[in-house]
């Protein structure tokens, strides 16, 4: 790590994770000066199922010039779905999975940024965020900024420079986590389990050595999330004392509508953009940071700078839309009064399979789910019934 001393940068991005690393890129090629510092050094490890959507990969190949920017995926369509432990439907979906390792794939990401320019200082804590001098200081010295981007997470330093602290743990979901090494290898399937949790899912996804299974859910609704980690995991085979179990926040449902404050903005798990009911978040991680850096540019070349927010939130105004909806959805897919009725559509409905998988990969949007029911709107259960049955 070099040691640096009072340096202004255009651009500052704070995290290297799929936002941060989008955002770099992004504003490199918009000619910007950028520096970008992560606490980590990588490649290190990361709470995520690793699946990648067809939404994601799509940005992944406008952003890297390639669906996998050259790090390792696994395909795969067998899927799994699961209620409380039983299995309800076993199928292909329509299209491939992609699953990897997210400590492959984020320094895959990084040094993609590196070669584009981007000064890069891992392992660099930061001391201190002043937001009024624009100004941040830490291990590689002191950084002046234009805009300061805050791709760092769910515990993002930079909102709590802002805001007193990144999110209400009451309000968001907490996820519990391990890596699993199967021998002999299992086929590649995809399973979903969901009433793992309350408010939330299980999941064992496929990878190369073997299988990521977790589950989350919304913290406060679940003071017994060891427990049920335990039981999945011994559902999958897997002895829960031999497993190295990782936990970690998770701000689904929760997204920033201001996410920021002038030339500061926060992108990814900082800005809270992670879907509350499919649970992804690479994709609109790698889409905040792309459309912040956007914003950054506009605003710097306009010698707007304290304008970037407002830039940024007309941007992300048709992802906090989707966020939105799917919020609302939410309180339907999981009401205990219509549990069972959920449960029957996800075994026999394939409609409701199609719908998953076309949400997840951007081929269909909460909004275009609405309008395709637009007529029993006055009462959203009656637009839902299709989906979770009569």
């Amino acid at each position: 790590m070099r040691q640096t001393r009072d340096r202004h940068f255009d651009v500052v991005v704070i995290g290297g994770g799929p936002a941060g690393s989008a955002a770099a890129i992004t504003a490199r090629r918009a000619n910007l000066s950028v520096a970008l510092i992560d606490k980590a050094a990588f490649p290190r490890d990361k709470l995520c199922g690793g699946l990648v959507s067809g939404r994601g990969r799509r940005i992944l190949a406008e952003l890297f010039g390639s669906p996998d920017a050259g790090a390792d995926f696994l395909a795969a369509r067998r899927t799994c779905f699961a209620f409380a432990g039983e299995v309800l439907a076993e199928f292909d979906a329509p299209r491939d999975l992609h699953f990897t390792m997210r400590r492959d794939f984020d320094h895959h990401l990084l040094r993609h940024a590196v070669a584009a320019g981007v000064e890069v200082f891992e392992g660099a804590r930061l001391a201190t965020i002043e937001p009024e001098q624009n100004l941040v200081t830490g291990d590689p010295g002191r950084f002046s900024y234009g805009v300061l981007i805050g791709a760092d997470g769910v515990n993002s330093q930079v909102a709590r420079s802002l805001f007193g602290r990144a999110f209400d743990p009451a309000r968001i979901g907490f996820a519990l986590e391990t890596e699993v090494t199967d021998s002999p290898a299992l086929p590649p399937v995809m399973q979903i389990d969901f009433r793992a949790v309350d408010w939330g899912y299980g999941w064992a996804f496929p990878k190369r050595h073997g299988r990521t299974i977790g589950l989350g859910g919304l913290h406060c609704e679940n003071p017994d999330m060891q427990a049920r980690m335990k039981a999945l995991l011994s559902a999958g085979g897997v002895d829960p004392a031999a497993a190295r179990i990782k936990g970690h926040f998770i701000p689904f449902g929760d997204f920033r509508a201001h996410p920021g404050r002038g030339n500061i903005l926060l992108a990814g798990d900082a800005a809270g953009l992670v879907d509350p009911l499919t649970g992804e978040g690479i994709a609109h991680a790698l889409d905040s940071g792309r459309l912040a850096a956007g914003a950054a540019a506009r605003a710097i070349a306009a010698q707007q700078t304290g304008q970037a927010l407002e830039f940024y939130r007309r941007s992300l105004a048709a992802i906090h839309d989707e966020l939105s909806r799917s919020v609302r959805l939410r309180r339907y897919a999981f009401s205990p009064r219509l549990e069972a009725r959920f449960r029957a559509r996800l075994q026999h409905s394939p409609e409701l399979r199609l719908a998953f998988f076309d949400l997840l990969d951007g081929l269909s949007t909460y909004r275009e789910l609405e309008r395709r029911f637009a007529w029993r709107l006055l009462d959203p259960r009656r637009w839902l019934r299709p989906l979770f049955g009569r």
